[in-house]
């Protein structure tokens, strides 16, 4: 996991903030200040955000490009076991495999119930085969471990 360090050095300089307007309101509920409970509301808010910016900044994860690879918009999800994406009828052959396996390198592990641990991701685009019908094609297929994190290319002969 990398840390992202604006948002790391931002949730600092506000947990420094915090600390100093903490300060602040002490010392206004010492001397009896008007403005002693609006401080606290305003000191709270910025140790918030100092925890949200940290916490974010921890668990961050950036999106891995790959080389080769054009961006393909998910079109199924299942939650489970297979993603499917939909590729532009103008995708160069080279660009298949890479394009799906950062389609799967890019899948989130979280909150997927995949029986065997792994999740198919398919590239596709739909051939028309009619005026106003169309049949699917699927050009690559990869496969990832959500276990392992592993992503591997499967042959385009064991496509369904």
């Amino acid at each position: 996991m990398s840390a992202d360090p604006l948002l790391f050095q931002a949730g600092q300089w506000l947990g420094a903030a915090s600390g100093l307007l903490a300060l602040l309101t002490a010392a206004a509920f010492l001397r009896r200040w008007g403005i002693r409970f609006r401080l606290v509301g305003v000191t709270s808010f910025t140790a918030l955000l100092s925890l949200s910016c940290l916490a974010f900044a921890i668990s961050y994860s950036p999106r891995v490009t790959i080389s080769g690879a054009v961006v393909a918009p998910v079109v199924f999800d299942s939650g489970g076991d297979l993603v499917i994406a939909q590729a532009r009828a103008d995708l160069p052959r080279e660009a298949w495999g890479p394009t799906a396996l950062q389609v799967a390198s890019n899948l989130r592990a979280g909150g997927r119930s995949s029986p065997t641990g792994q999740v198919r991701v398919r590239l596709r685009r739909v051939e028309p085969t009619g005026p106003d019908s169309g049949r699917p094609l699927v050009l690559a297929e990869a496969v990832r471990n959500l276990i392992t994190g592993d992503v591997s290319l499967q042959a385009p002969a064991l496509l369904p």
